[in-house]
């Protein structure tokens, strides 16, 4: 499962710009530059167009606070041995990332300072939990996702910003199928669609009879599951959700064995997660990560290719083949991370490139 892959020594950052969107607009390219490193980052967290942190293989945090132009390490101390999936972060000074594993592999850690210090707030001492993802629904009330733990998936709880964290109580998760789990690939297989205290979550899984999404509305206490249509196998599922606001999200995925490969692995809803819609025209091939752009475009990114969708996700188009993992959006920039030790910014033509 790719969640327990070992990541090569590979690490890559992109940058998208997003304010020259439009209905036929012209193709995008990607800007290239160096991070000077070799991991590889599933975990993304832009804040601005101009700070963004990236998390992922060997324990390595990167944090930028001049649009990827230079990156500073500020890796947590003692953490070579492990991975680094996911990074939410809120400004420039205050993040909190998860690493992934088996038993106390998995951990949160928590820094005001920019990355100068960090404190590990949470280590699972549970053999039978592996965390996936965390994500925040404002500042202070935060969510991380566990596979199953005796027949139901784990939700941790934190109400003050990650410093401390809590299991929360399954009786209101409905059961997991059996085999079924997360995918711990981009740090989007568990989102919100804003962080204005509005109570809505979603998960996403596969690896059982049929990929689903469960959604809460009372800030992960109780949750609803239905079935995304998404074709589910022992590698294969939903790999990443993206809401544009509590009723538009997309979900994409496929089976990470067959990256080239992947048909009906995309899926609309306009309801909240209560219902999915294939997509039309998917990108045909495994997706790792997607994310809301602005005017109502999606962008979708896996180790094949990038994708962009014009229309909320219901058709899309190819428009690069390098390989990415994750990608998130804010303000006017889209950020995309993943391996061979690139940053990229994504530029319509007669966009200036940045120095």
């Amino acid at each position: 499962m790719i969640r327990k892959l070992s990541m090569a020594a590979l690490g890559l950052v992109a940058l998208v710009g997003t304010s020259g969107f439009s209905t036929g607009a012209p193709t995008p390219s990607w800007q290239l530059s160096e991070t000077g490193v070799t991991a590889r980052f599933r975990g993304l967290a832009p804040v601005s167009e101009s700070v963004a942190w990236v998390a992922g293989s060997g324990g390595t945090i990167l944090r930028t606070v001049d649009a990827a132009r230079t990156w500073q390490h500020v890796d947590p101390p003692g953490t070579a041995e492990l991975q680094f999936r996911d990074i939410e972060a809120f400004d420039a000074d205050h993040a909190v990332a998860l690493t992934i594993g088996e038993g106390d592999q998995s951990r949160l850690y928590a820094t005001e300072d920019g990355g100068t210090t960090w404190t590990e707030t949470f280590r699972n001492d549970d053999p039978a939990a592996f965390y996936d993802c965390v994500t925040f629904l404002d500042r202070r009330h935060g969510l991380a996702l566990s596979d199953p733990v005796g027949g139901k998936f784990r939700i941790l709880a934190t109400d003050d910003g990650g410093r401390t964290w809590q299991v929360r109580a399954d009786t209101g998760m409905p059961a997991a199928l059996t085999g079924e789990f997360a995918f711990a690939a981009s740090g989007t297989c568990l989102v919100t669609a804003d962080r204005r205290g509005a109570g809505r979550a979603w998960f996403a899984t596969g690896g059982g009879e049929r990929a689903r999404v469960f959604s809460t509305t009372d800030g992960g206490h109780t949750w609803q599951v239905t079935d995304s249509g998404i074709p589910s196998g022992a590698s294969a599922g939903v790999y990443s959700l993206a809401f544009r606001d509590p009723w538009h999200g997309v979900a994409v995925g496929g089976d990470y064995a067959v990256p080239e490969t992947a048909p009906d692995a995309a899926a609309t809803t306009r309801d909240g997660g209560r219902s999915w819609t294939p997509a039309r025209g998917e990108p045909g091939e495994y997706r790792s990560g997607a994310a809301w752009a602005r005017g109502g475009m999606v962008l979708a990114v896996g180790p094949t290719g990038s994708d962009l969708s014009r229309d909320g996700g219901r058709t899309w188009t190819e428009f690069d083949g390098g390989s990415f993992d994750a990608v998130r959006c804010v303000g006017g920039a889209c950020w995309a991370s993943g391996e061979q030790g690139r940053v990229a910014r994504l530029l319509m033509p007669g966009q200036p490139a940045a120095s």
